[in-house]
C-alpha cells in the first residue's frame, strides 16, 4: 500500500487536465470578429440572395460558408484565429478578460506568432473587446 501513495497522489492533482498543462506566457495583440459581413467579408450573391460570396480579395465571388471556420467546426465562443505555422488547430489558449478558447481558424490579417483574433457571437461584443494587448497563456 506504502507505494501505490504516490501513484494516488499523482492522479488525485491531475484530475483537471489545466492542472497539469504547462503554459508558455506571450504578450499578444489579441482582436475581436464575429459572423458578421464586415469581420468575415462577405456579401449576398448579387442574383441569387439566399447564397454569400466572399467580397474581395483573391477569392471575391467565391461561395462562402457564414460562421464556419477554416478547421470547418462552426464558429462559437472560444474560437480563436491564429497563425497555424505557429499555434497549429487545437491549441488551447487562455485571454485574460475571456477566457479559454482553441484555434480553429486562420485570418487574412493575422500572421506571427503574436496576434489572435476571437470570436465573439455579435459584432456589438467584438466592438466592445477592439484591440488589446494582454498575456496569452498557451498551453505546450
Amino acid at each position: 500500500m506504502h507505494s501505490i501513495f504516490p501513484l494516488f497522489v499523482t492522479i488525485f492533482s491531475c484530475v483537471s487536465i489545466l492542472s497539469c498543462a504547462t503554459y508558455e506566457t506571450r504578450e499578444m495583440l489579441v482582436t475581436a470578429y464575429s459572423s458578421d459581413q464586415y469581420s468575415t467579408n462577405w456579401e449576398r450573391h448579387p442574383i441569387f440572395f439566399w447564397k454569400t460570396v466572399i467580397a474581395s480579395g483573391p477569392r471575391k465571388g467565391k461561395p462562402k460558408k457564414v460562421g464556419i471556420t477554416s478547421s470547418g467546426l462552426k464558429a462559437r465562443k472560444g474560437t480563436i484565429a491564429a497563425d497555424i505555422k505557429y499555434y497549429p488547430y487545437g491549441t488551447i489558449m487562455i485571454i485574460p478578460g475571456y477566457g479559454k478558447g482553441v484555434v480553429e481558424d486562420i485570418g487574412g490579417a493575422i500572421k506571427g506568432p503574436n496576434r489572435l483574433d476571437l470570436y465573439f457571437s455579435t459584432r456589438k461584443k467584438a466592438l466592445q473587446w477592439g484591440k488589446q494587448t494582454v498575456k496569452v497563456k498557451i498551453q505546450r
